[in-house]
């Protein structure tokens, strides 16, 4: 059996953590989907426009190959953080149907390159602009996984629901189940705050 390559590493780990993140979405209302719970509006339907985003621009502009549809949340008469969540007019389906063209698109991108070949960050300052796409696949998988992350705390704080995704939920069981756990450590928080 043939070893895939970094490059094909790499690329599996982003595939994987993308369809983690669209699986938050699933079997949730339209409203549960946009509901901002975190005090900066964090929102699961907005994290997935903001990572359409952030990989149309990576995978994109930087080496030359603009997405080819526009995302007027980054006109310069945009508000800020428009790219963070879904107006009404927005649905999930155009969001995640947005998200997956822009897979195809980064795909496509990743697939031809190698992971030398140069591009330019035109967002990021001139003395690191100039780099490869092996820098920005590990760049863009960092920041899938870190919204990856809001996303499951995001969707715990909606239905409880936790894990990895569907038929994996990669967590340690917890013995007496999920509330007694949490209350044994609400005591000790409480305990070592009053130390």
């Amino acid at each position: 059996m043939t070893e895939p390559g970094p490059k094909a590493d790499l690329h599996r780990y982003l595939k994987s953590v993308r369809e983690a993140v669209v699986w938050k979405l699933d079997g949730l209302s339209e409203y549960d989907v946009r509901r901002p719970l975190t005090p900066t509006g964090t929102n699961l339907l907005g994290l997935v426009k903001h990572l359409a985003s952030v990989e149309a621009g990576y995978f994109g502009e930087t080496f030359g190959r603009p997405f080819p549809e526009p995302m007027p949340w980054y006109a310069e008469d945009a508000e800020p953080n428009a790219d963070m969540w879904a107006t009404a007019d927005e649905s999930r389906e155009d969001i995640v149907g947005l998200y997956r063209r822009v897979w195809a698109h980064a795909d496509a991108t990743i697939d031809e390159l190698s992971p030398e070949a140069t591009g330019r960050v035109p967002w990021w300052p001139d003395e690191h602009a100039t780099t490869t796409l092996h820098r920005i696949l590990v760049h863009v998988i960092a920041e899938t996984n870190r919204h990856a992350g809001h996303a499951d705390i995001v969707r715990e704080l909606v239905d409880g629901a936790a894990g990895l995704r569907e038929g994996n939920d990669n967590l340690a069981p917890a013995d007496g189940g999920w509330e007694e756990h949490r209350a044994r450590l609400e005591r000790v928080a409480r305990e070592a705050g009053r130390s």
